[in-house]
């Protein structure tokens, strides 16, 4: 019996879902750990006999037996296993993450359906999963061009400690830069005299960049090899991250402090983000 957690990733045939098994392919390797392929089916048509089902999960195992062998052929992982499911993807994928180090799943690209609804399986595994989620997005199909952009950090005020970490070990193990952005907005001040002042945007800035640098220090200290940039802006969090993502290798944000919900900024990458996006769960809040 052993306590390894594996690299999980949802695997359905489509380029999208190559995209996925790449990435999770990477991380498996980088990360020297096991992965796991699934694939879920389930019978759509209503009432049906055994013979009719037995030939979709046929058709069901070919597809993933592909992407395992796949996997096992163009990687050095040790250990790939297949995971076969009756049910919805969703499901079984945050089922899946209580003993996983990380789940990756494709997404459908940037079209306009993809812009105005978050994609089912994608979105429902970011809110829900109780490890780090990966969604692979991109404008498809493959291949996916491999530039070498930094590691973006979203950061905020309450941004907990895991969302830190796991950042600076993608940035660490993929041997890239980080940087961290914190988006502020400058509140207007109440002044007694007739003409008020103009707030030192520069300073402003120098000082949240100064905070956010130390708010970091610890991980630097256990991360010295990742080159750390901060910068704190002065833009809405859900415009200025998905404009990041365009040279980014990586976003990484935080999810909802608890299961069942993806906050704006999270969401807003997911919807319109041009890289893969990490969401990483928070431990919820002591009461």
């Amino acid at each position: 019996m052993t306590d390894t957690r594996d690299v999980v990733v949802g695997y359905d045939g489509s380029d999208f879902s190559m995209q996925a098994l790449e990435w999770a392919m990477d991380e498996a390797e980088l990360r020297k750990l096991p992965l796991a392929v699934t694939h879920t089916w389930r019978w759509p048509y209503g009432e049906a006999d055994d013979e009719a089902k037995l030939h979709l999960r046929k058709a069901a195992e070919h597809v993933l037996y592909h992407g395992a062998d796949c996997a096992r052929a163009r990687s050095t992982i040790t250990s790939v296993t297949a995971d076969l499911h009756e049910g919805a993807a969703g499901d079984r994928l945050v089922e899946l993450s209580a003993r996983a180090e990380l789940v990756v799943v494709g997404s459908r690209g940037m079209g306009t359906l993809a812009r105005t609804v978050l994609g089912s399986v994608a979105g429902y595994v970011a809110a829900h999963a109780s490890c780090p989620v990966v969604v692979v997005r991109g404008p498809g199909p493959i291949p996916v061009s491999r530039h070498h952009g930094a590691v973006v950090l979203g950061m905020a005020g309450d941004t907990a400690d895991e969302v830190i970490e796991f950042a600076f070990h993608e940035a660490d193990i993929r041997r890239l830069d980080l940087v961290a952005v914190q988006a502020r907005r400058l509140q207007p001040a109440a002044w007694s005299a007739p003409m008020p002042l103009v707030p030192d945007t520069e300073a402003v800035a120098r000082g949240a960049e100064d905070d956010l640098t130390r708010r970091l220090e610890p991980w630097q200290g256990r991360y010295p090899a990742v080159p750390v940039q901060a910068r704190s802006v002065a833009e809405p969090a859900k415009s200025l991250l998905p404009d990041l993502s365009r040279q980014a290798s990586l976003m990484v944000v935080g999810g909802a402090r608890g299961h069942g919900k993806v906050g704006p900024v999270a969401r807003s990458l997911l919807q319109r983000g041009m890289c893969p996006v990490a969401v990483v769960p928070a431990p919820p809040q002591a009461h």
